[in-house]
This record gives structure tokens, sequence and C-alpha cells, in this order.
């Protein structure tokens, strides 16, 4: 073996003896053979995300090992599918990760981000620019981009519906919901407007306190947001009422149920009448149960846990809707709906803890029963239902409105905002290369590499849109030159170069920079690494049989 191939596999010649370092099977990469093909690898992820950008982007089918077909535009989605083996392309699925559940959009744009700046870090490492000074450009050009970006952004006012309606078509324009985003960015407007609080005169808003159900059948423009909470469970007793006004609900966490006792047990019977008196004094303890609910005034029981078919059959009789084993999270945004309070101990139960709501009901969609409570009084959580003719663009629409509440819910929190249409990534990349000048050396060159990544993300939407990049550019940095010019960006249905500010493309500022924070961090991350030492894949197979082995054995 060469001296050269040893010191690759760890092995380092000492005077003619090979002294092994590391384990037998153990891969090793170095140099710049090592940050070429991790760049490679998350160039290449970034490149499979590119065509989907923008409103004119595509969609990818991705087929698990069972089969399942999902079909989405979504970043986040696209990613967490694919299943991607090689460990510098695992960091740009995280990044993704990371934005989605900061922000909740942007996906795209962090992963394309990075790939244009690593793209562009190769050729200045061709040139004999050390991966150091590009990071350290980079992370200037970060710098100066936030603060620029903060100095253009416009201040807006939240009560502004009109306002924050753009904001939620925006997110939704390259989504497959396209036809219908008007309609959906008033759900999503409406939907987080009403679920809004104040935290010591800061505004808090959790996505999770808005309910998502999907039923497919119907269309898209069936979709409905209800001002309550939808239970996808039927009423238990069919002698129970299913329409119930002016409901008074209690919120139980308890089984209205005999507990068996958690101790081997034994009860000895015999005599019929003994027989008797067990089961009597069964009904017994579930009327009393019944009893003591009913007294409190309650009309509407929520259950989280069973209901013996004795209380079901109590239940009916006093006129009482009853609906069991309802998840705990639905349990706790029903008290945020109804202003109920859960309650553990059924002794415990007071008028007090009773939620109201102006109609519970029980109704049939599509092939299954649901129960709506609806009209409550100030409901902090609240619920969408989402209909669509195909299972798959149900789930895509669930996507699609994630990310137009996440908007919504962003500039609700920091109320600034950008334009869209490649205006904000063209402005920053303008006064990126001015900003250049000022550094100059080596670092210059990355910080104008970092300006070209920005560019690269807008050339990545003309080319979606079918158009020819070099021309629109051209065209957008002309306009940039011009009074208010900061506002000109592409539109991608003209291919005219126009104000997005009359045309409403708004995006909030804070999902913009993340994106751009994330981008950086990842490719920063990876022209980090200058040496890959991969154990053998082989021993840790072994390994699992082994382990598989000896679970059989026990």
């Amino acid at each position: 073996m060469s001296q050269a191939g040893q010191a690759g596999r760890g092995v380092v010649p000492t005077t003619g003896i090979p002294v092994l370092i590391l384990k037998e099977g153990t891969q090793r990469t170095a140099g710049y053979e090592a940050l070429r093909t991790n760049m490679m690898a998350a160039i290449t992820v970034a490149e499979m995300l590119r065509t989907t950008y923008g409103p004119r982007g595509m969609d990818k089918m991705l087929v698990d090992t069972l089969g399942e077909v999902t079909i989405t535009n979504d970043g986040a989605t696209i990613l967490d599918k694919m299943d991607v083996q090689h460990p510098a392309a695992k960091m740009l699925v995280q990044i993704a990760k990371g934005q989605d559940e900061e922000v909740g959009d942007g996906t795209k744009t962090s992963v394309i981000f990075a790939g244009e700046l690593l793209k562009n870090a190769e050729e200045l490492i061709n040139k004999n620019v050390h991966p150091t000074i590009i990071i350290n450009g980079y992370k200037k050009a970060l710098e100066e981009a936030a603060r620029f970006a903060e100095k253009i952004a416009k201040e807006i006012n939240i009560e502004d519906n009109e306002l924050l309606k753009k904001i939620a078509a925006t997110a939704l324009t390259s989504k497959a919901v396209h036809g219908v985003r008007e309609y959906f960015a008033e759900i999503a407007v409406k939907a987080v407007k009403q679920i809004v609080e104040d935290r010591g005169g800061k505004k808090y808003v959790d996505i999770d306190n808005i309910q998502i159900i999907k039923k497919h059948g119907g269309s898209l423009a069936d979709t409905k947001l209800i001002y309550g909470i939808v239970l996808d469970k039927e009423v238990v007793h069919p002698g129970m009422p299913k329409r119930v006004e002016n409901a008074k609900i209690a919120l139980i966490d308890a089984p209205l149920e005999i507990e068996k006792p958690e101790i081997d047990a034994e009860i000895r019977i015999n005599d019929p009448t003994m027989m008797k008196k067990f089961l009597e004094e069964k009904e017994n303890i579930l009327k009393g149960m019944i009893d003591k609910i009913a007294a409190t005034g309650a009309n509407v029981v929520i259950c989280q846990k069973g209901i013996d078919d004795v209380a079901q059959h109590f239940l009916a009789k006093k006129g009482i809707l009853a609906v069991r084993r309802v998840k705990r999270s639905d349990m706790e945004k029903l008290e945020r709906a109804t202003g109920g309070r859960i309650v553990s101990n059924i002794e415990d139960l007071t008028e007090k803890d009773l939620g109201y709501a102006k109609l519970v009901e029980e109704r049939k969609v599509g092939e299954d029963k649901m129960v709506f409570i609806e009209g409550t009084k100030d409901p902090k959580a609240v619920s969408i239902l989402i209909r669509g003719g195909l299972e798959r663009i149900v789930d895509e629409a669930e996507r699609s409105f994630r990310d137009a509440l996440c908007v919504v819910a962003d500039v609700i929190k920091v109320p600034k905002v950008v334009y869209g249409g490649g205006a904000f990534e063209i402005e920053l990349a303008k006064h990126l290369e001015e900003y250049a000048t000022h550094v100059g050396g080596k670092e210059q060159l990355a910080i104008e590499a970092f300006a070209k990544a920005l560019e690269g993300l807008v050339a990545a939407l003309v080319e979606n849109a079918g158009m020819d990049p070099i021309e629109k550019l051209s065209e957008l940095k002309q306009a940039h030159t011009r009074p208010n010019g900061y506002k000109y960006g592409i539109n991608v249905f003209t291919g005219k170069v126009e104000d997005m500010e009359k045309l409403g493309i708004i995006e909030p500022l804070v999902v913009k920079i993340n994106a751009l924070k994330a981008g950086t961090e990842a490719a920063t991350l990876i022209l980090r690494i200058d040496d890959i030492i991969a154990a053998s894949r082989v021993k840790e197979e072994e390994k699992e049989k082994k382990k598989e082995e000896k679970k059989e054995e026990e």
C-alpha cells in the first residue's frame, strides 16, 4: 500500500512499521476532497428543491417503502419524506426543519440559499481563497444584510385585516391551493386573530390552538372556519339527543365506569340474590356519578376516558349528549374554546367548571359522523375543517394552511414586512455589493459571493416561471436604481417588473431574515469540515443482528 493510501486509512507509517489508529473498515476522506464531497451533497439537495420554488414551482411525488404516495410543494415535507442518507445533506434537512418550526415558512428559501452560497464558495476555493476567509465574509455579509433589512422593512398595523390577507395569500400563491388562496387567506387571518393573546404587553400566538380537521369529499371551497371545536367522534348512545342548543359542557378526565382494582381481588358469590345485589350496586355507583353530573346543570359530557354501557343508558335517560375517548389535545382546546375546566374527579364537578356553547350537534361529514361544538363566547381555540376532492389534495391543503397561519402569526408578533417577487433579495444584493467595496481584501470576494447567492434565489424564481434569468435580473437591477426601487419585483405571471406594493406581494421580515440566517449557518458549517471519518457500516449491521438475536432468545 502506498504511504498516501495508508494515511487515508488512519495508518501512520513510522520507520516502516504501520501503526493502526482507526478500526478496520473505517473510511477517511481529508482536505479538499472531503470539503468537495460535502458541498456536492448539499448542493444536490438544494438543486432538487430549486424547481419547487416560487408561484410557478413544480410539485414532487414521493413514494415511501410501503408505496404510500405524497404529492407536495412544501420544502420541509419533501426533505422529511426523502429519507436523506448523506451526513452533509442531512444538515440541510435539519435547517429546513428548524426554519419550519421557528417561523413555519421559507424552508425552500433557506435550503436553496445554502446551496447557492456553497456553489459560489466552490468558485472562490478554486481561486485559492481559504474557507475560513469565506466564512468570515459570509458572516459579515449576513450581519449587514440583517441590519439593512430592518431599515427597508415596512412597519404595519396588525389591525389592518386586508393587509394580513395579502400576506397570507402571498404564502399560498406557490401552493397547490392557488385557486382558492383568497378564501383560504381570509380563514387563516380570522383564525389567527381569534387566538391572539396579550402577555405582558406583547402579542402571543400559539398555532396549536387552531385545530385542523381533514375530510376528503366536497371541494376546497367547502372548507370552513368553526368558532369552536370539531370532534372526530360520534355520540356514544343512539338514545341521546343529536343536537343540544345552549349547551353546558362538562369536560371530564375520568372514566364513567367502575374501575377494576389494581390488586387481584376475588368476589365470592354463592347465592343468586347476591349476584343481583352486586349488579345493582354497580348500577347505583354509575347512577350516582350521572346524577352528580346532571345536578350541575350539564347537558353535554365530553369524556377523555371510557363510558360504561350502563352509564350511557343513564345519560340518555337524562337527555345528556355524551362523547367518549376524546384526545387530550382536543380536551385542552375545548377548555380554551368553551371556557370550561377539565375535571379529574366527578365529585369535584361544579356549575362553575362547565363550558358554554350555543350549539353542540352531531353531523355527517363525508362517510363519518362528527360532533361540532360551536358558537362559544370568545373562543381562544378554533377549528378549520378542510374539504377537498382527493385525499392528497386535502393533505396538501393542510400543509398550505399551516404556512399561511404561521406567516400571519409571525407578522402579528413582529409587525414588519418586506416585498416579494425578488424585490427584497435584489435590494439586499445591491446594497451588499456596495458594502463589499468598503470591506476590501479577500473578504470582499466572499461578500460579493453572498450577494450573488441572493440573486440566485431570484434566478430560481424566474427560471421556474419559464423566463430568461439573465434578462429579468438585469431588468430588475435597472428598476432598483429608481426612487422607491426597492418595491420592484418580478410578476411571474406576466413576466413584467412591477411594484409589489400595488400587487400586494408582501412577506414577513422575520421569515426572510430567518431563512437567510439558517442558510448561512448551514453553508458555513459545511465549509468548516475538512475531514470525514466514517465508521464501518458492516460492523454496525452485525451489531444490530446480534441485538435482534438476543431479543429473540429472551
